[in-house]
C-alpha cells in the first residue's frame, strides 16, 4: 500500500519506513515539492497532526504526526513546540540544552524530572480525515545528555524500566517501546479497516 508521509524529515520517514514495514510504501514529501505544509496553528499535538495529513492527501492516503516532549515541572513544556523550543530554526542540541536551563533554573531534583513523549498520527485521505492514533511512554529527563543515537530529546530521554536514554538504545530496541512506535501500531491497525 501506498502511503505519504507528511514530513521532509529524512530521520522521521526513516523511522516510519522500519516501523510500518515491507507490507507499505513511504515516500515522503521530498518527492512532492509542490505540496506546502501548513503552519502548525493547532493547539493540540492531534490538531497539528490533522492539519498537516489534511493538506497533503489530496488525492491519495497520507499519514501526518505530531509529537514532542511533555515535562511535568515545565507544566508539559515543550509540548507542541518542542521542534522550535528554542526559536524557529533551532537545532536539536539549542532545544535539549535550553529544555536543561529552563529544569536548572527551577532547582528540580532528577527525580523529580517526569516526562513523557506523545506522539499522534492522523491519517487522511483526499482532504478528510479518517482516524487518529497516539502513543505515549513515560519516562525522566537526564542530564548530562547521553548517546549519539536517535534525535531531538533522546539524550535527555530515559523511559521508565530502562537504564538507557532513547539516544543509547538500539533503533531497534527504541522502535520496540517508543511513543512512535506505540502510534504506528495503532496506526496499522486502522489501515487495515480503512482498506478492507
Amino acid at each position: 500500500m501506498d502511503l505519504l508521509l507528511a514530513t521532509r524529515n529524512p530521520h522521521k520517514s526513516r523511522e516510519f519506513r522500519e516501523l510500518l514495514g515491507h507490507d507499505f510504501e513511504v515516500i515522503d514529501l521530498s518527492s512532492f515539492p509542490e505540496i506546502a505544509m501548513p503552519q502548525e496553528t493547532g493547539r493540540t499535538f492531534e490538531e497539528n497532526a490533522a492539519l498537516k495529513a489534511i493538506a497533503a492527501s489530496q488525492g491519495r492516503l497520507a499519514v501526518a504526526d505530531d509529537s514532542g516532549l511533555e515535562v511535568d515541572a515545565l507544566a508539559g513544556a515543550p509540548g507542541i513546540y518542542s521542534a522550535r523550543y528554542a526559536g524557529e530554526n533551532a537545532c536539536d542540541a539549542e532545544n535539549v540544552e535550553k529544555l536543561l536551563r529552563e529544569l536548572s533554573a527551577r532547582h528540580e531534583p532528577t527525580k523529580k524530572r517526569s516526562a513523557r513523549f506523545r506522539c499522534v498520527i492522523a491519517l487522511a485521505r483526499s482532504g478528510k480525515l479518517l482516524d487518529t492514533f497516539e502513543g505515549v511512554v513515560e519516562g525522566n529527563i537526564v542530564d548530562p545528555p547521553r548517546g549519539t543515537a536517535g534525535f531531538g530529546y533522546d539524550p535527555v530521554f530515559q523511559p521508565t524500566g530502562f537504564e538507557q536514554t532513547f539516544a543509547e538504545m538500539s533503533p531497534g530496541m527504541k522502535n520496540k517501546i517508543s511513543h512512535r512506535a506505540q502510534a504506528i501500531a495503532a496506526l496499522r491497525k486502522g489501515l487495515r479497516d480503512v482498506v478492507n
